[in-house]
């Protein structure tokens, strides 16, 4: 049985991580069915835009607490690796990911959405990274993202406090870009993804290769990915078409791919 299940909805891939007796507790199977599953997702040509979710009242409650407590130095390492490189293959998968954090998103949780492009948060949401208080650091990827996110100076705070937040502190702090009522959540998450699949798809896995490229180096060599972005954009069919809608005032676009 895996914990992780996959449902499309027209061009959009929804992910559910359904572990909900554990409050959807990150165990080496869960990383495993992750890995599998968005590997699915990156093959998976007819899916253009990611949703990834929690079922029950969690996103992801943390790391599964109850198969760390017996790790040794070398379990933790392997462990911390192999949860690093699932959320690396999220960050990095060629198509936009959402996070709709429904509830809590603690630990690994909070790393999780953190891989996430947007990240989407229900009112009831809370977030944080408390593995100080557990006698660990951050392991998958927490004291890398959290600073490039809020800045170093709360993600220190944070992290070296392990203190949990509220969705409307998560906004203000540039954690998440929209807090919801809980109902309204999901729809929100769809209405934003269903935005994204309208344009031209080379376009937006181009702009979101370049975005995550250039935060990991210097304007210079940044600028250079974009300008080589721009020329592939320039040689498609979808750039004919949406500059064809503009100049003849059209609405209706027809993207295709290529």
């Amino acid at each position: 049985m895996s914990f992780v299940k996959l449902e499309q909805q027209g061009h959009v891939g929804v992910v559910t991580i359904s572990r909900p007796e554990a409050l959807n507790a990150l165990n080496s199977q869960v990383l495993s069915d992750l890995d599998e599953v968005m590997t699915a997702v990156e093959k998976n040509d007819e899916i253009y835009v990611v949703i990834l979710t929690g079922d029950g009242r969690s996103f992801v409650a943390g790391a599964d607490i109850g198969e760390m407590k017996g790790f040794s130095s070398i379990d933790g390492k392997n462990f911390g690796v192999h949860g690093g490189q699932v959320f690396l293959k999220v960050e990095n998968l060629s198509k936009p990911v959402i996070a709709a954090v429904n509830g809590f998103a603690l630990g690994g949780g909070c790393e999780l959405a953190m891989s996430c492009d947007i990240r989407l948060a229900s009112e009831k949401a809370k977030f944080g990274q408390p593995e100080v208080g557990l006698g660990i650091t951050p392991g998958f990827g927490g004291t890398q993202r959290l600073p490039r996110i809020v800045g170093i100076s709360k993600a220190m705070e944070l992290i070296l406090t392990a203190k949990v937040i509220k969705a409307e502190e998560a906004k203000a702090i540039g954690l998440v870009s929209e807090v919801y009522p809980p109902e309204e959540l999901m729809p929100k998450a769809m209405e934003l993804a269903e935005a994204i699949c309208a344009n031209a798809q080379i376009a937006v896995r181009e702009s979101k290769r370049c975005i995550r490229m250039g935060m990991q180096t210097d304007i210079n060599t940044g600028s250079a990915f974009e300008a080589e972005a721009f020329g592939v954009c320039c040689g498609t069919e979808d750039k004919n078409e949406g500059m064809g809608a503009f100049l003849e005032k059209r609405s209706e676009k027809h993207f295709t791919g290529r």
